[in-house]
C-alpha cells in the first residue's frame, strides 16, 4: 500500500509539473502571436521614412487588389482579415504602420514566420501596389451587436402614422 501511494504521488507530481510547463509553453506563444507585428517596428528608419510614390495613384488598389489575391490572400484570407497561416493585414498595427514599414515587410520578408520575401515581384512598384491596396483597406471592425430578438433596429421599424 506504501508503495502504491508513492507511486500515486509521483505521477500526480508529474501531471501537474507537466501542466505547469505546457501553460507556459503555451503563454510564451501567445504573446509570441501577439507580437507578429513587432517586425514592423524592426524596419530601419530609412525604410520608415519611404513615401509611398503611388499614394494617389487611383489604379493602385484594383492592381494591389490583383496582386494581393494573387500573392497573399491564400495566407492572410481574402478580406485580409488573417488565417490559420498569417495575421490580419487590417488590424491597428498594420494600418497604421508607415507605409514604407510595410514596403520593407513586403521586400525582406519574415521567413522565420513564414512570410515570403517579395523582392522577386518585378517591379518596386508592385509592392507599393499592394501596400496602396492595403492602406486602403482600413482597420477591420467588429461585427455589430444583434439586436435582442424581440427588439427590432428602429432603422427597420415602419413610421408610426401621425395622430389625428
Amino acid at each position: 500500500m506504501k508503495n502504491y501511494s508513492l507511486v500515486l504521488a509521483a505521477t500526480a507530481a508529474l501531471l501537474v509539473g507537466s501542466a505547469s510547463v505546457a501553460q507556459e509553453h503555451d503563454l510564451g506563444r501567445s504573446k509570441s502571436d501577439k507580437s507578429v507585428y513587432a517586425e514592423l517596428g524592426n524596419a530601419p528608419e530609412k525604410a520608415r521614412s519611404r513615401r509611398n510614390p503611388l499614394a494617389n495613384d487611383p489604379d493602385s488598389i484594383p492592381a494591389g487588389r490583383i496582386l494581393f489575391t494573387r500573392h497573399c490572400a491564400e495566407c492572410h484570407g481574402e478580406s485580409a482579415e488573417g488565417g490559420k497561416k498569417a495575421p490580419s493585414l487590417r488590424a491597428a498595427e498594420v494600418q497604421n504602420a508607415e507605409p514604407g514599414a510595410i514596403f520593407w515587410i513586403l521586400t525582406n520578408g519574415v521567413v522565420r514566420r513564414g512570410m515570403p520575401v517579395w523582392s522577386k515581384l518585378p517591379e518596386p512598384q508592385q509592392r507599393w501596389q499592394l501596400v496602396t491596396f492595403l492602406k486602403s483597406l482600413g482597420v477591420s471592425s467588429a461585427s455589430p451587436v444583434a439586436p435582442a430578438p424581440n427588439q427590432v433596429p428602429t432603422a427597420l421599424k415602419e413610421p408610426s402614422s401621425p395622430p389625428r
